[in-house]
């Protein structure tokens, strides 16, 4: 693979520069991700605000993760071309302007427009995961893009110190004329994402690496005509579409089902947070190992299981509590969480051995189309939970999509395996590749 922009690094090794562009990358990334889906958390006072129906809400979330995925082939293609380094900046600077306009929406018309436009942030995973892929060795790619992935934790942020400081600001003018409670904090994270500009620009490598320099845009765009990719759109969708959807709805989804409040909430959404962030890198690492098709069976089985006992339906009616108590909830919602996380990893890990040439425009597709799934999953949810009126409904429907890829998936596998029955590390290895494969 060429590197075009700095010398290359002996085979194997990794690049002199490389962990700094991991560390800064990972903390970008997780800071926007905490931008990109900061409506999660933000969303009951905006819907107590503007008196907001639940299928309202549902879509200002949706249009932030909508514009956050729309862009992400682009966004891989040109940090392969340009350097990942150009591309995170510019992101962190459009961030930055966006959320401080997110703090001025005077109307639910204007916040959609503006829900919409700071979500651009979440196109940073591909350009991310294309710049930290060009300074990595196979060997250590799988845990590298692992670490970076583990950045989805930024969706917790806001579930920690959005509940306290809108509650301790609401209704008051904070500092140069800012208003307080949910309207502070898109304000402080655009000061934010400037200091990460600003640190990204001065620290990184002063000479990026642009394996796509040279390849014609034909060339980048060739292999997305290739089925395993739409393949793998299918898996994203599972590990992170539904990741970013249910990170979204799982506040409402305690507050409306076991009457909790929103810090009570928000705390119970960062355990599913944390398990399916913090674990990619360990997914990354099994991945390396042992291969991720072993990780992809693992999760999607574990999924299956823990999702058909959380489609039971649960809550309190007029004569109490029924179905599932809150702390089994709690406790399969984690297990789902650390199975997307290794699964999001395991995912990832496919791209760079398969398409060692083109992880930007693979990557950045796979990417936007798991991201569609987040965009379009969480009003999915509220249609038809407001249709069936069964509250696990975003349960059942993802159990069923899980099911789908499972299926898919052991169907491929079994066919390969037929025929190349002697040659199992090599099953889904496109032929140019098969006799030196870049990967477990």
């Amino acid at each position: 693979m060429s590197t075009t922009g700095t010398p290359n690094a002996a085979p194997g090794t990794t690049a002199k520069g490389a962990n700094r562009v991991l560390t800064l990358s990972t903390i970008a990334f997780t800071l926007m991700f905490a931008v990109w889906l900061m409506f999660g958390i933000l969303g009951k006072p905006i819907q107590a605000e503007f008196g907001l129906s639940n299928v309202q809400l549902s879509w200002i979330s949706a249009v932030a993760v909508l514009n956050g995925s729309l862009w992400r082939l682009p966004a891989g293609i040109l940090a392969d071309r340009f350097g990942g380094k150009k591309v995170m900046v510019t992101l962190l600077l459009a961030g930055a302007v966006f959320s401080y306009l997110v703090s001025l929406a005077a109307s639910y018309e204007m916040l959609l427009v503006l829900a919409f436009l700071v979500g651009f942030v979440g196109n940073s995973f591909s350009s991310g995961i294309a710049w930290n892929s060009a300074w990595f060795p196979d060997r250590r790619k799988g845990f590298a893009l692992g670490v970076f992935g583990a950045g989805n934790v930024g969706a917790s942020v806001t579930k920690f110190i959005g509940p306290p400081v809108i509650a301790a600001t609401a209704g008051t003018t904070v500092i140069f004329g800012l208003q307080g409670g949910w309207r502070l904090i898109p304000s402080f994270y655009a000061v934010l994402l400037l200091v990460c500009a600003a640190l990204v620009w001065w620290l990184a490598p002063k000479h990026d690496r642009m394996p796509g320099k040279a390849q014609p845009l034909g060339a980048m765009l060739r292999p997305l005509s290739d089925i395993r990719v739409w393949r793998f759109s299918l898996y994203y969708v599972i590990a992170f579409g539904a990741y970013v959807a249910y990170a979204a709805i799982l506040p409402g989804y305690y507050i409306d089902t076991f009457s909790l409040d929103l810090t009570t909430a928000g705390l119970l959404t960062a355990t599913f947070i944390f398990p399916a962030s913090l674990l990619r890198p360990v997914g990354g690492w099994f991945s390396d190992v042992w291969g991720a098709r072993v990780a992809m069976y693992a999760t999607f089985f574990t999924m299956i299981v823990a999702l058909a006992v959380l489609s039971t339906p649960s809550g309190r009616g007029a004569s109490g509590p029924y179905g599932l108590p809150l702390w089994l909830v709690v406790t399969l919602i984690f297990v789902v969480g650390c199975a997307m996380g290794v699964c999001k990893a395991a995912v990832y890990k496919h791209i760079p051995t398969y398409f060692p040439d083109n992880v930007g425009s693979v990557g950045g597709l796979v990417g936007m189309l798991g991201g569609l799934g987040g965009f379009f999953l969480p009003p999915m949810f509220a249609y038809l939970t407001l249709v069936t009126g069964v509250s696990s409904t975003p349960f059942i429907v993802l159990m069923v999509l899980t099911i789908m890829a499972l299926v898919w998936m052991h169907v491929v596998i079994t066919h390969m395996d037929e025929k190349l029955p002697d040659q199992p590390d090599l099953l889904e290895m496109p032929p140019e590749h098969r006799e030196h494969p870049a990967g477990s």
